[in-house]
């Protein structure tokens, strides 16, 4: 994406001439000769810069409110668990059941959605994972018995699946280059201050008698959808899709909407459709069928998609999320109020955090944020599992609560947002929605395995021993990005397929259409 500083706008016009482009601003009969209609022109250039920046920023805020849906399912649950058992009189078993499904369920959603967006459209996909979702979540707030929180709970994990999938992938296709890790780590933000919001939900209504409280807290959670269903009518369809569809006017009013100049509005133009016949030409090759027999190239993006997925969840974050209640209750906190306070507390570092994430990502980059959360989060389990072996003593609880808050912090500034940013945009564009799908199997697997066998782990081997595996993990996982993650900072989403494929070209500062034309006229994918 060219960049277009203060005083560059006569420069700006020139390189229009050189691309044979028609400059908005010429056709207004403005001459770069005329010092004052030049100056007005800056003025101009610098408020399509100001509302383009504005625009797409809302745009990527309205599709990040799906987000905010699973963050408010975790961090909710965490605390209605303990009103739920003792209202229904569930079991242990059940409880963890109940938890955990949520993750495997949400596959459903991920898997099904990749074919629906292909199908429908981006937006309107989210859609209907907020509908899907307000029905799950109604019938879970009314529910009679265990087997009908059950029914609400696996519709709730399906919405979840097709609505979170989807809007990083939007995201990453209306975003410019040098700003999509900052509007994609938008999803962890929401995400967090779903989390957050849940915690207080759980804080504020846990005066009621136990067979309210837990439905209030799971009621409110059908809010959020409310916003999301305004939003769907004033955020544009991805162009990217728009193009595949073969919609090509449509597309180009988006992107002039997208982008700051009309050079940028022809370039990307030219990138998609370029990116769109390769995939119109492989169009005899099913995308499942690609997917599982890849190319080396595709194989290296499964690597680093899948894995970075695995990572996040294995490393135990949402046994910590759901279950911090039994963590604090272990070290040794005994009322429920104080539970739920601390709750909250670990709510704000997980929240805090991750604005440090949106404001470097794009600054330092993928790796250094991933290889400082971690390491950080490899010594914060370990000191986690050391303190709850001194249950019943001030220090241990001390240290545990900070260990926690220390956790999810670090977790936040790496794992959790740039996890969402390299899933959405290492893809091609033929394979990007089916493929992101597929990356979630490994995060929504792992993330049921340990939030269903949490507390029977920890049983067998102590709560302390749980954690300490966790950081036997976390410690291999920095590995990981060392060796399968690359560098995406500043660089399209036609650079980064070109990184994969090993072309040296895709370090330089923009893709140019003859990138795209070598693409197709190899054909390698």
């Amino acid at each position: 994406m060219e960049k277009v500083e203060t005083g560059s706008v006569s420069r700006a016009i020139r390189k229009d001439k050189e691309f044979g482009f028609k400059n908005k601003y010429e056709r207004m009969g403005l001459h770069e000769e005329e010092e004052e209609e030049d100056e007005d022109l800056e003025v101009k250039w610098m408020q399509r810069r100001k509302d383009t920046k504005k625009y797409v920023y809302a745009c990527a805020i309205f599709a990040s409110l799906n987000s905010i849906l699973l963050g408010y399912d975790v961090g909710v649950m965490s605390g209605a668990i303990l009103y739920i058992e003792k209202d229904l009189h569930i079991t242990e078993f059940q409880e963890e059941i109940l938890v955990g499904c949520l993750s495997v369920i949400s596959l459903i959603g991920s898997l099904s959605g990749g074919r629906t967006s292909d199908a429908i459209g981006r937006k309107w996909t989210m859609g209907l994972g907020a509908i899907v979702f307000q029905s799950g979540m109604a019938i879970m707030t009314f529910a009679p018995s265990f087997t009908y929180l059950m029914i609400g709970r696996l519709m709730a994990g399906i919405g979840i699946g097709f609505g979170a999938m989807i809007s990083g992938i939007y995201i990453a296709e209306i975003s410019p280059a040098d700003a999509r890790g900052t509007l994609t780590s938008l999803l962890e933000i929401c995400i967090n201050l779903g989390i957050l919001l849940g915690y207080v939900s759980n804080y504020a209504f846990s005066g009621f008698s136990e067979h309210i409280s837990w439905r209030i807290m799971l009621g409110v959670g059908i809010l959020p959808s409310v916003f999301i269903g305004v939003a769907l009518f004033v955020i544009p369809e991805s162009p990217r899709w728009l193009v595949m569809e073969n919609r090509l006017a449509e597309a180009r009013s988006v992107l002039v909407k997208l982008s700051e100049t009309d050079i940028e509005v022809e370039q990307r133009m030219e990138e998609i459709e370029a990116a769109a016949r390769v995939s119109k030409g492989n169009e005899d090759k099913a995308v499942w069928r690609e997917l599982l027999n890849p190319s080396p190239a595709v194989r290296r993006m499964l690597y680093a998609g899948c894995g970075i997925q695995f990572f996040q969840q294995i490393t135990g974050i949402d046994a910590t999320v759901y279950y911090i209640p039994t963590i604090f209750k272990n070290a040794g906190i005994e009322s429920d109020n104080e539970i739920l306070a601390a709750t909250v507390a670990v709510g704000f570092s997980k929240t805090i955090f991750i604005l440090v994430a949106i404001y470097l990502v794009d600054k330092v980059g993928r790796k250094p944020l991933l290889y400082v959360s971690t390491i950080g989060m490899t010594f914060c389990l370990f000191v986690l599992g050391a303190s709850l072996t001194l249950p019943n003593s001030a220090f241990g609880i001390d240290l545990a609560i900070l260990a926690v808050c220390s956790n999810v912090a670090f977790f936040s500034i790496g794992m959790g947002p740039v996890c969402w940013v390299l899933s959405s945009e290492i893809y091609p564009l033929r394979l990007r929605a089916q493929a992101s799908a597929l990356g979630q199997v490994g995060g929504r697997v792992s993330s049921g395995l340990v939030s269903m066998s949490f507390l029977s782990a920890s049983r067998a081997i102590s709560v302390s021993g749980v954690f300490f595996v966790f950081s036997a993990i976390s410690a291999i996982s920095v590995a990981f990005v060392k060796f399968c993650i690359p560098e995406t900072k500043e660089k399209t989403l036609e650079q980064i397929e070109m990184m994969f494929r090993g072309e040296k070209d895709s370090n330089r500062g923009e893709v140019e259409f003859g990138d795209a034309e070598h693409l197709i006229r190899e054909g390698k994918w």
